[in-house]
């Protein structure tokens, strides 16, 4: 069972998800969309880092997504180790109309695995699809790049609202699925004794930027 909206029940777990990938490609607008559901033909670059959240009611537990957005200049690079840490899931976009963007991808990638978790789920998303006449990626190419790599994709269009929840929900709920097996794991293993070792890494620590204390959570177990 998948659902939305805001809850007044605990929240049962908290992912931290990012997104990443070159300036202008559209990722603040698909926050926006998912968050939102805004599209503004104003946008601006982002400056430095900024997070959105939305809670989201998952097989029957309520889950928290708190997703990270960040500039993809190359000036504001500085703030990668914080902004990966703790990330369970990764959103890597690129713009179908722009090919460098979508050559970009395997650096971001080789960057995201470098200061993320092994475990992270990531989608590739091409986003702008409602420029379509206008395509410099074709959709097998990054349909066989996200098979290589083991990703997940998808094409978006966050002006045209197309896909956007869909991508969203999709990580959310593989990272769900990855998590409450892990869980599930672990109290077998207290139950019976054994070591809980099984959950070492996973706690979600929000970086400073954040000054509320009761945003540090552990993802994988109750508030």
């Amino acid at each position: 069972m998948l659902g939305q909206g805001n809850y007044n029940q605990k929240i049962d777990y908290v992912l931290k998800v990012v997104m990443i990938g070159d300036s202008a490609v559209g990722k603040s607008q698909l926050l926006a969309r998912f968050t939102r559901n805004e599209f503004s033909l104003e946008s601006k670059a982002t400056i430095g880092v900024e997070f959105q959240t939305k809670t989201l009611l998952i097989d029957h537990k309520t889950v928290k997504a708190q997703i990270w957005d960040t500039a993809g200049q190359e000036r504001y690079r500085a703030v990668t180790s914080a902004y990966y840490r703790g990330a369970v899931g990764a959103m890597l976009v690129y713009d179908i109309t722009k090919r460098q963007s979508f050559d970009h991808v395997t650096r971001w990638l080789e960057e995201l695995r470098g200061h993320a978790d092994k475990n992270i789920v990531i989608m590739l998303i091409g986003n702008k699809t409602d420029l379509g006449s206008l395509r410099a990626v074709p959709t097998e190419d990054a349909k066989e790049f996200a098979q290589r790599e083991s990703l997940f994709f998808m094409e978006t269009s966050a002006l045209e609202a197309t896909n956007v929840e869909s991508a969203f929900l999709t990580i959310l709920t593989e990272i769900y699925r990855i998590i409450s097996k892990k869980s599930l794991v672990a109290n077998d293993e207290s139950e019976s004794g054994g070591a809980s070792s099984l959950l070492t890494g996973t706690k979600i620590v929000v970086p400073g930027q954040d000054p509320e204390p009761q945003r540090r959570f552990n993802c994988c177990g109750s508030l």
